[in-house]
């Protein structure tokens, strides 16, 4: 199968859990608002998310994919089967541990984490015990990705992609059945979110059996692929782990702004995160897989080709993107979440937020690109040293910004930091010679630019046109958001095709098999 034919594989799954995500969120908006309450679950939703980061997609999915994957090439399936129970086993005890002594320590983690949280007790008594209701969803959630790293490296991606659905689905039902049956909604989002991680690891444990991996538990040993693992893991961990401080203490910043700051960044990524999740997530964990076999084949031209491709794709659709929540944010966020206790000035900070985000849109999804040439060939520690590198430049930008854009100002800060990740990475691949930049791929950046531009100016247009429904009812608001999507699409997709950015027959080889 062919890699863009994978990425739309998983990609499409993707976008159906981040569609389930903007219900989800519609939902969330329209029940809790932007209030202090909002706050609070994301201060409890974000906590384990960040180490999830760590333990799961961050260092240990990269470290793990590439090594699983060469056992699985010299030493055959009997090989790879023991080397992922080895490390499921490891990771178990120690997140169990993890888990145990957070659990204990929340107050001080909640404190460390939002201690602006500390102006208000009753704030902070909530974000510690909702906290403590989500965090058992690390433990589940990366044991989920041990797993999905097995299916992926057997080339199995749908039912990795398919996986977010459960988190949503699950959160979904608790807002549309359970807001009144605990003290808040927020509570009931809480459990939720730890209900779900538990469905996701049975799901994935039974898809692995039926591939022929039932993961068995063995007493916790370092082995030698072990060991392995955790020399390629430490700088990986620590990338990671900047990268992770990072978002921390823009939360932590955040705390200190007034209230609802946090909901207007919460809101306003996730609208951002939708291209990251359905295209950088997609090329990020089916590149990492492919580029390992093609290394440890010697095939460098296979890698060159790997990288190229998964580079315009990813420039096909960011760019795009970038424009539309340029031009149209507004009408976005206020089609979407405008509604309940989501008050028209929740949408204008909001989107003053998104606009600032999409600036960097291209650079969040490059970034998972060029990393994935140096996790598949085992270098873990030069975006260690770039990642720390950015995190210096971000908090400088963020204590700056912060104090004449606010909110504003730390999304501007994340997209600048972004950019400068994502020259020093493509950088450090020219100078290996990992990488060089075709004179294919500036004519085709050039092209994409140029129909991004029409696109935005038809988006400007009909944005005019269909303004009055955006600002009327749930489902006015629903057909002028339709309009405005299809009209930004179909432009897109004909200038396209008309200046050859992208031929026909381009795509008929791109998505065939081999």
């Amino acid at each position: 199968m062919s890699i863009l034919k994978s990425v739309a594989i998983f990609g499409g799954f993707t976008m159906v859990s981040r569609i389930l995500g903007f219900a989800r969120d519609i939902l969330m908006a329209a029940v809790l608002g932007a209030s202090a309450l909002t706050d609070c679950f994301v201060v409890a939703f974000k906590l384990p998310n960040f180490f999830r980061r760590l333990f799961a997609e961050g260092a240990f999915s990269a470290s793990f994919v590439p090594i699983f994957s060469i056992t699985l090439e010299e030493g055959g399936q009997k090989k790879a089967l023991q080397f992922a129970e080895e490390s499921f086993t490891c990771l178990a005890a120690v997140l169990f541990l993890f888990v145990g002594l957070i659990e204990f320590f929340t107050p001080l983690l909640v404190y460390i984490m939002a201690n602006g949280f500390t102006d208000d007790q009753e704030k902070f008594n909530l974000a510690v015990t909702l906290t403590r209701y989500t965090f058992p969803f690390i433990l589940f959630v990366s044991l989920s990705s041990l797993l999905a790293g097995v299916l992926n490296s057997l080339g199995r991606f749908a039912e990795t992609a398919a996986v977010p659905i459960i988190l949503n689905m699950c959160l979904i039902t608790s807002l549309m059945f359970g807001v009144h049956i605990l003290e808040t909604p927020a509570h009931m989002l809480s459990i939720a979110v730890s209900v779900a991680g538990f469905i996701q690891l049975v799901f994935l444990y039974w898809v692995c059996q039926k591939a022929g991996y039932r993961i068995k538990l063995r007493m916790p040993k370092l082995t030698p692929r072990v060991k392995k693992l955790l020399i390629i893991m430490a700088p990986a961990a620590l990338g990671a782990g900047v990268i992770q401080l990072n978002l921390l203490l823009d939360m932590i910043i955040a705390s200190h702004l007034p209230d609802a700051s946090m909901s207007y960044l919460y809101y306003a990524d996730r609208l951002n995160q939708l291209p990251v999740g359905v295209i950088g997530v997609a090329l990020g964990t089916v590149l990492l897989p492919f580029l390992s076999r093609s290394i440890a084949s010697g095939d460098e031209a296979q890698v060159m080709k790997s990288q190229n491709q998964a580079i315009e794709l990813c420039l096909f659709f960011t760019i795009p993107a970038a424009v539309a929540f340029l031009v149209i944010p507004y009408d976005l966020v206020g089609g979407l979440f405008e509604r309940s206790n989501f008050l028209p000035e929740a949408t204008i900070q909001t989107s003053l937020t998104l606009a600032a985000y999409a600036t960097g849109l291209p650079a969040y999804v490059l970034a998972k690109v060029f990393v994935t040439g140096y996790f598949a060939r085992g270098d873990t520690k030069s975006p260690l040293k770039f990642a720390v590198v950015c995190l210096i430049i971000n908090v400088s930008l963020n204590i700056i910004l912060m104090q004449y854009f606010a909110h504003v100002g730390l999304a501007i800060a994340t997209s600048i930091s972004a950019w400068v990740n994502v020259l020093m990475l493509c950088s450090g691949l020219i100078l290996r010679r990992h990488y060089a930049i075709k004179k294919d791929l500036i004519v085709r950046l050039l092209k994409f630019i140029l129909c991004s531009l029409f696109m935005g100016a038809v988006l400007w247009f009909v944005q005019k046109q269909v303004h009055f429904l955006i600002k009327g009812e749930n489902s006015q608001q629903t057909f002028g958001l339709i309009i405005l999507i299809f009209s930004g699409i179909s432009a897109y997709i004909i200038a396209t095709f008309t200046i050859q950015a992208v031929k026909k027959e381009e795509l008929r080889d791109l998505f065939s098999k081999g």
